[in-house]
């Protein structure tokens, strides 16, 4: 997993895997998921993501889990 943070516009977008995408889906206000041509997260922008903690903290978890 690669993150990469623009404080000035207060983005994050986590890759989660090296694959191109294939769309793009809002998940919920300000979260979109790029998906890969199996239909699986390749990557998250997540917009205003300081007051997305949660949702960050759940995504590196899951993330995790899945890697064990």
């Amino acid at each position: 997993m690669k993150t990469s943070y623009d404080k000035s516009t207060d983005s994050l977008y986590v890759e989660v895997r090296p694959l191109p995408s294939r769309r793009t889906v809002e998940i919920e206000e300000d979260v979109m998921v790029d998906l890969g041509e199996d239909d699986q997260p390749v990557g998250y922008d997540i917009q205003h993501a300081s007051t997305k903690t949660q949702f960050i903290a759940r995504l590196i978890l899951q993330q995790d889990q899945a890697a064990e």
